[in-house]
């Protein structure tokens, strides 16, 4: 097969199994607390990531990493999985979810502020205006399509939501800058990551078992928001010409996310929540197709 070819098949199948996540948190979020869907799903992911190594032949590169290596990936794993996921998961528990999906989506642009910050990377006029396009899908959202009230409709799970891009961002920030193989550092960074989210889990809320929806949902998290779906991204990524020939396909995950959550959970999809993502979406474009 055309390596282009696979890499759009690839690409499409990974959009396609992220955009069933946003339906799957809901379902599983009615079983487990956000703290033990993060704990037991990212174990599931850490399992898979491993197996993956393993049968690549790299688990010794793994078990010698140095400890400069080991310390990046604590870091990179505080970051993704716990702390972007538990933000994220409270979000959902308390957010319609289309809300959550749609607010979350701003971190593209969130990235952007952070890149500027930290990597004093400048902010052109039309980058700021990106911003203030997308921002307004976010109080459109929030309001849920009466911006001038300026009420939102749950102000914590709007902050949980919109607060969980700056952790994937500073994710990618800190990711980009470790040279090491994307697998390898998924595998030691959710290693560090699930590691974290058990001892929370014991911690703040002691352990009992699940009942077998919960290990199932956090299964099917572990595997296609976490795990295998990365693993296709980025074999994807690697046999496409060039980036921008799959990265577009992304744009239609949250459309087919809304679609889901209302075949699958009922939720009738409120206007405001499409306006927003409209609004979000064209800031991202901007930002991303026009930079001067």
């Amino acid at each position: 097969m055309n390596p282009q070819r696979k890499a759009s098949g690839l690409a499409v199948i990974a959009v396609g199994l992220w955009s069933t996540v946003a339906t799957a948190f809901k379902i599983a979020l009615r079983y487990l607390s956000p703290l033990e869907l993060l704990a037991y799903s990212s174990l599931f992911s850490c399992f898979i990531l491993l197996a993956f190594v393993a049968g690549r032949g790299r688990l010794a590169q793994v078990l010698s990493s140095s400890a400069a290596d080991l310390g990046r990936s604590a870091l990179l794993g505080l970051l993704n999985p716990f702390l972007y996921y538990v933000v994220l998961f409270a979000a959902y528990d308390r957010l319609l979810g289309q809300e959550a999906l749609v607010l979350n989506y701003v971190w593209p642009i969130v990235l952007v502020l952070l890149s500027a910050v930290l990597l004093r990377q400048p902010l052109t006029i039309r980058s700021m205006a990106a911003l203030l396009v997308s921002f307004a899908g976010v109080v459109m959202i929030a309001t849920r399509g009466n911006p001038a009230s300026m009420r939102f409709s749950d102000p914590l799970g709007v902050l949980l939501a919109v607060g969980s891009s700056v952790f994937w961002s500073l994710y990618w920030i800190y990711n980009v800058k470790d040279s090491r193989e994307e697998a390898l550092k998924l595998c030691l960074g959710f290693f560090f990551g699930s590691a974290a989210s058990l001892i929370a889990l014991l911690v703040v809320e002691g352990w009992s078992p699940p009942p077998w929806q919960g290990w199932l949902s956090a299964l099917y998290v572990g595997l296609f928001e976490m795990g295998l779906t990365f693993l296709l991204w980025m074999k994807a990524l690697q046999l496409s010409r060039t980036a921008a020939l799959i990265s577009n396909l992304v744009f239609l995950s949250p459309f087919m996310s809304l679609m889901f959550l209302h075949i699958v959970i009922g939720e009738s999809i409120l206007p405001s929540t499409l306006a927003g993502l409209v609004l979000i979406i064209g800031g991202i474009v901007v930002q991303r197709f026009h930079r001067s």
